[in-house]
């Protein structure tokens, strides 16, 4: 059984023909579920300008998700902090801390979760868009919440509250920075799967004792599809595969039917590309899922492991969390 915390990343997916409404609905459906189950976190990702994605305002969704939850901690996977002035991200998630205290988390990342055009859009201008000036600008957010050099704004509400950051990554610019500052870490394998275990041997080997960490801790997200065969799993993962040809195309669209992912005309060279981006990711029948997660975990000693189920029907998505906990994970126990 696997027997590290095991969490949840959701995209809010927009399936093809329902609303941003109903994916936001049904996303607090599985947020409500897998609280009940024992998942341990449940994180939203900034994403935008991507019609298959509601999760484009993580502040404001997780403060509905912490209000239809009682114990599963809620956070950010991630707040693209280029897109933001550090000022405005510390008093939203100092604002969560405090209606939500020692609920929240801030995972942070460095790209913008977006093209170009979107992220000037966002910002209104090309100062903090670079790689260059991620460092100073995490350092100024750290400070807003309780830095030992205050300056002459105090963001309220946000100095002394304590949302765990956490810095996100799918490379080693953030594990060598996330190592340095004494962060915990989480690594995107769900889409860079070459560069999981390089990143976290970056981490651990630039890991410096900290005020919030004394040793490494490290995350690994994973794409996971549960279901009762593997057939059936199969089925279910088409629509994402499909979803992420189009987005690497440059032809964003709502998320696919496994009918219409099925029917889908793939060339040779898409398939061959599914195939190598599936691998290392977790899907399957319970018994599937659990040798592929544990064969995960020997490889890259995770602490802990996020599943991101991106799945066409709200029940299936609802029913890969509920068998991975009862039959992959023996029963969640936080």
């Amino acid at each position: 059984m696997i027997d590290v915390p095991l969490s949840v990343l959701d995209l809010a997916p927009v399936a093809a023909g329902a609303s941003a409404g109903e994916a936001l609905r049904h996303t607090t459906e599985l947020a409500r579920r897998t609280d009940e189950l024992g998942y341990h976190r449940f994180w939203v990702a900034e994403h935008h300008n991507m019609p298959a994605i509601a999760s484009s305002a993580p502040a404001v969704l997780i403060a509905h998700l912490a209000a239809h939850t009682s114990t599963i901690r809620l956070g950010s996977g991630g707040v693209m902090l280029p897109n933001h002035a550090p000022l405005v991200v510390a008093e939203q998630f100092g604002t969560l801390d405090a209606l939500h205290p020692g609920r929240i988390d801030l995972g942070i990342g460095r790209a913008p979760g977006t093209d170009q055009v979107t992220a000037l859009a966002l910002r209104r201008t090309m100062e903090g868009l670079s790689a260059e000036g991620f460092p100073r600008e995490l350092a100024d957010l750290m400070n807003y919440f309780g830095g030992d050099e205050p300056g002459p704004i105090t963001a309220t509400p946000g100095r002394g509250q304590r949302p765990a950051v956490w810095l996100l990554g799918s490379s080693g610019f953030s594990a060598q920075l996330a190592g340095a500052l004494g962060l915990p870490f989480s690594f995107a394998h769900h889409f860079s799967a070459q560069n999981t275990l390089p990143a976290l041997a970056l981490y651990r080997q630039s890991f410096r004792p900290s005020r919030w960490l004394d040793e490494p801790y490290a995350m690994v997200a994973v794409n996971a599809v549960c279901a009762e065969t593997d057939e059936r799993a199969e089925w279910l993962s088409g629509p994402a595969g499909l979803s992420f040809l189009r987005l690497r195309a440059g032809r964003p669209e709502p998320l696919a039917s496994p009918e219409e992912a099925a029917a889908y005309p793939y060339t040779d060279f898409e398939r061959e590309f599914l195939a190598q981006r599936r691998q290392g990711q977790a899907t399957g029948s319970p018994e599937t899922v659990r040798r592929q997660l544990g064969d995960l975990l020997a490889r890259t000693g995770a602490d802990e492991l996020m599943l991101n189920t991106m799945v066409y029907d709200i029940a299936d998505r609802v029913r890969s969390f509920e068998l991975i906990a009862d039959e992959v994970a023996g029963g969640l126990r936080r």
